[in-house]
């Protein structure tokens, strides 16, 4: 299920009613909001509920083995046993197909013919999401960070459904608290809620939809037939398409979730304007660059092992999130071992750092974007080299992509301000507002939602 359908709309508003009426009683609202989050997610394909719950059942199972206070290495075993068994099923439903058809090319190819078994395994909506938050939840009770909780609230803890399907990745220490605790409905951040989720509408619905079927699909999908400049606005397109696709879906998950007395943690912090990939990747998608920090590159090591484990850590850390920046730190520690001062900042220099680093990610966006690397060489060849008219570049294109970067350099303190100022109006004013807003969307939005980019994450 889609957040900006009208299935979602007559959904949410049944749980909203639901989950206020029965807030009084845990025990029901519990089981109440468990069945509304997997009727959540079965809305796509029902048979998906058993992934769901079997990922549960093994976290919960695991940690509850886990917490007995025996030697360290059973400790250790069923540790291993449990993550196996967790990260076993994405591996399975997300990485089976890629192997074994490459592993059957090359047997192929040395003349044996195909033993290998090719299934056409479908891939469960956000299915990287719950299971790093398995694994989170898992690893916490293993270190004694957290304490195994019940069933029933580590059930609607995995798969709560604001966060289910496109994050942000929220640990068991962040929202098993507010599961287990009573909410006050005169305690909700209205203004802040609505903030989110009307401008995260406006990013997914208006920004993203337009831009994708505007200029990046056309130039992506057919790059011989377009010229440099259409392949340039295409590239900056995408940029912005994924941010406001992405940024806009999050918004709008942690604002539904405000309106049930959940708070999430932020996943976005401008992340165009980011100094370098490192600064970038502390930006995008922060919750999983977290979890990558304190799940994977800290039990590696850190940078604690020497200059060639650090690098080791850093790249495996990176591989599995996508980013690199090994670079960066050699280069660091080169000048300091050459004991040069560090570059003197101004202006200027941020100036040029921001360019260049926003570009380096369009870079990584052609690959991730493109549905081969011919298809990327072909697009970063014509570029340089398929000069003439660009119909596809209007001015409406140019002023969406404009509008998504200048995103990134608002005041810290604009959003704060204009909540404040919308929570002082009336009642009826705030109505109309809203109304207004929603209707604006609707009339500037597409016909139907493109599917969220990170579904399959």
């Amino acid at each position: 299920m889609l957040f900006p359908t009208i299935d979602f709309a007559f959904f949410f508003g049944v749980v909203f009613l639901g989950h206020w009426l029965l807030n009084p009683f845990p025990k029901t609202w519990k089981v109440f909001m468990l069945t509304a989050s997997y009727v959540f997610y079965g809305w796509w394909n029902w048979r998906f509920i058993f992934l769901l719950a079997a990922s549960t059942l093994i976290a919960q199972a695991g940690s509850v083995a886990i917490s007995r206070r025996e030697d360290i290495r059973a400790r250790r075993r069923r540790l291993a046993a449990t993550l196996s068994g967790v990260l076993g099923l994405l591996v399975w439903f997300k990485y089976f197909g890629f192997f074994a058809l490459s592993l059957d090319n090359v047997i192929n190819a040395a003349h044996f013919g195909s033993p290998i078994p090719l299934m056409q395994i479908a891939l469960p909506i956000g299915i990287s999401f719950f299971t790093f938050m398995a694994v989170s939840y898992v690893v916490d009770v293993y270190r004694g960070d957290l304490e195994p909780a019940g069933w029933l609230d580590a059930a609607v803890h995995l798969s709560f459904f604001p966060h289910l399907v496109a994050g942000p990745i929220v640990r068991g220490s962040e929202l098993l608290p507010q599961i287990r605790r009573r909410r006050n409905p005169r305690d909700l951040d209205y203004s802040r809620a609505a903030y989110l989720i009307f401008g995260g509408l406006f990013k997914k619905v208006v920004i993203s939809s337009f831009l994708a079927s505007a200029i990046v699909d056309p130039v992506f999908g057919t790059p011989g037939a377009h010229t440099s400049a259409e392949i340039l606005f295409a590239i900056y397109g995408y940029a912005a398409e994924i941010y406001a696709d992405f940024s806009g879906y999050t918004d709008i998950a942690i604002g539904v979730a405000l309106l049930l007395g959940f708070r999430f943690p932020e996943n976005f912090d401008s992340p165009y304007a980011a100094r370098s990939l490192q600064d970038f990747w502390r930006r995008w998608h922060m919750t999983l660059s977290r979890w990558l920090r304190d799940y994977l590159y800290i039990p590696l090591g850190g940078n604690r092992r020497g200059r060639l484990l650090t690098y080791r850590n850093l790249l495996l850390t990176m591989l599995l999130g996508g980013l690199w920046h090994v670079v960066g730190v050699a280069r660091r520690r080169r000048r300091i071992g050459r004991g040069l001062a560090p570059i003197p900042d101004g202006p200027g220099r941020r100036i040029l750092q921001r360019v260049v680093t926003f570009h380096l990610i369009c870079l990584g966006w052609v690959l991730f974007r493109a549905d081969s690397l011919g298809t990327a060489r072909l697009l970063l060849a014509r570029l340089f080299t398929s000069f003439g008219a660009a119909p596809l570049v209007t001015p409406l294109v140019a002023l969406a992509i404009a509008l998504v970067i200048a995103m990134q350099y608002l005041p810290e303190d604009l959003p704060a301000m204009v909540q404040d100022r919308f929570s002082q109006l009336r009642p009826v004013t705030q109505g109309g507002i809203l109304a207004a807003s929603l209707f604006g969307i609707t009339v500037l939005g597409p016909q139907g939602v493109a599917p969220f980019i990170y579904f399959r994450f």
